[in-house]
């Protein structure tokens, strides 16, 4: 991992303050860039129990950028909370994911992913997460969400993927040394592509399984879980009847809590947040929840309450947090960092839904079901999860035809590629080559296949890059029966180019799927207005 210290120069604004009960959080002053317990078990190779799939914690980080200011009085502290950032590479792999079209408004959605590392790399990691033998071994990636905030600003979704998945770990070289880690033969469980290289190629996994470009990643470890979570202060959390999460051969994270509401910060909410024995069945999916309702009720405190006002807590709350995290270049200052929390902080708790990938078992692991493809769509299609979504006004725009002429058929280029690889299916052979094909059939002379590789995509799209070939591009969609809405301006194609989908892996007759836009039952999602929520501890761990 490198350090970057962050040498843009900066320059003071005027004084601000915190405004009200309104949740609008700002500093002294604002800075503006001028030029540049213990869990017994340690998921290392040790056996586990079917539904063991172990997520650890997630970190009050993830969220707590909603509240990161400079607190600052001047540019050398600012150039100090810079050199605090650990940086490193978005994306070791070498497939790349197209960028979302803009709306009508010119805005993208905003996709980041959150690590939660198990690095024991030192005495604090190591007291914090106990399991001596794997002192100083290969991090994994053992708490991954997804954090998607939408085009317009208005909700975010949050997915969290079991720490177990078996998925495709692509290729990828570490930044630093330049050592290449081989694509995995056959599937491996996801977290174990951290120590691929580093966080990029946790990204790089991800994008390859769910087809959704990634913007940033945000990682943390277990002592930058305390840190922050002592920063914010204490956050609301409920259980049914009083908890110990400790059994007789010392697993457990070691919480301890009565029955009803209490408020946890540090390493209370370490062991909260890493809970698995106590809450409910034991599984990963029982953490998940926990660390959705602690992220939930973070929101709603930050926003409801003023704890951070005073200069001395903002201050401190920089600090850590600064020192907490590795995140890429793109989040690497200060700055960055504080006009994500300003994009962040826009989204209400009512429109924020917590949710876990659907899933199913494979002997002691488990892999997407097609719940989860449909909960990935939602997410590429920027389609809220609370199914608040006012009605597109592009929609109908999408649908009608282009004020762009269209050439003749015999004159128009088009490039088709093969895009019907899935997390779970291999490409379906020939895809690219049967539909260039049923193309010169149909009067397009110049259509041939791409035999570079095969692609990733859901649906069947038709992208073109410019305005002038819009008209081409719907001409390509409607000899096939594909709707104009699939047909999309991108900036990764130099031409007409027909993506060949994953529902289209056979015949010469392409019918649209239905869409179903609402978020699957079996994602388990929690509204972030929920004040209610309260984890059912399992009776076995109770006390009196």
């Amino acid at each position: 991992m490198s350090k970057t210290c962050g040498g843009p120069d900066a320059r003071r604004a005027g004084p601000v303050g915190w405004v009200g009960r309104t949740g609008t959080l700002t500093t002294q002053y604002s800075v503006q860039e001028v030029a540049p317990g213990t869990e017994a078990e340690s998921g290392h190779g040790s056996r586990r129990a079917p539904r063991k799939h172990r997520m650890l914690r997630w970190s009050a980080t993830t969220l707590a950028v909603l509240i990161l200011a400079v607190a600052g009085t001047g540019y050398l502290y600012y150039r100090h909370l810079n050199s605090n950032i650990e940086q490193d590479d978005l994306n070791l792999g070498d497939n790349k994911v197209a960028e979302p079209t803009p709306n009508a408004a010119g805005q993208t959605p905003l996709n980041i992913l959150i690590i939660g590392s198990d690095a024991r790399d030192n005495e604090e990691n190591q007291k914090l997460g106990g399991a001596k033998e794997t002192f100083g071994s290969t991090p994994l990636a053992d708490v991954q969400m997804l954090l998607h905030l939408s085009a317009d600003r208005s909700n975010l979704s949050v997915v969290s993927m079991p720490r177990d998945t078996l998925v495709k770990i692509p290729k990828c070289t570490d930044p630093d040394d330049g050592k290449v880690y081989a694509a995995s033969n056959g599937r491996a469980m996801t977290n174990q592509s951290l120590g691929h290289g580093g966080p990029g190629c946790t990204v790089a996994t991800w994008q390859e399984l769910t087809g959704i470009h990634i913007d940033h990643f945000m990682m943390v470890d277990f002592s930058g879980v305390v840190s922050m979570a002592d920063a914010i202060g204490g956050v609301p959390v409920c259980v049914d009847a009083n908890i110990h999460s400790r059994d007789s051969q010392g697993h457990g994270s070691g919480l301890k809590l009565e029955k009803g509401t209490t408020s946890i910060k540090g390493e209370q909410a370490l062991q909260w947040l890493r809970t698995r024995y106590g809450f409910e069945d034991g599984s990963d999916l029982a953490r998940a929840k926990a660390q959705h309702m602690y992220m939930n009720s973070m929101v709603r405190e930050l926003r409801a309450n003023a704890t951070l006002s005073s200069p001395n807590k903002l201050r401190k709350l920089a600090e850590q947090a600064t020192r907490a995290i590795t995140v890429d270049s793109g989040l690497g200052t200060v700055k960055k960092l504080y006009d994500l929390s300003n994009e962040l902080r826009k989204v209400e708790p009512e429109r924020i839904t917590m949710t876990t990938m659907p899933n199913r078992y494979v002997g002691a692991r488990v892999e997407p079901t097609e719940d989860a493809e449909q909960l990935f769509r939602l997410v590429r299609e920027d389609i809220a999860l609370d199914g608040k979504d006012a009605k597109k006004a592009t929609a109908e725009k999408a649908e009608a035809a282009s004020d762009d002429q269209a050439a003749a058929k015999d004159e128009i280029g088009v490039l088709v590629q093969n895009g019907t690889r899935t997390g779970t299916l291999a490409a379906a052979g020939g895809r690219a080559s049967t539909v260039a094909a049923l193309l010169v059939e149909k009067g397009y002379d110049k259509a041939v296949s791409d035999r570079t590789g095969s692609l990733s995509e859901a649906t069947t799209l038709v992208r073109y890059p410019s305005a002038e070939l819009e008209g081409d591009a719907q001409s390509v969609a409607k000899s096939l029966g594909i709707p104009m809405s699939s047909v999309k301006k991108s900036t990764d194609v130099s031409g007409v180019t027909l993506v060949v989908g994953a529902d289209w892996r056979e015949g010469t007759t392409y019918k649209a799927p239905k869409q179903d836009d609402a978020t699957p039952k079996t994602a388990e999602a929690l509204n972030g207005a929920d004040d209610t929520a309260c984890m059912h501890v399992n009776p076995g761990f109770t006390w009196s």
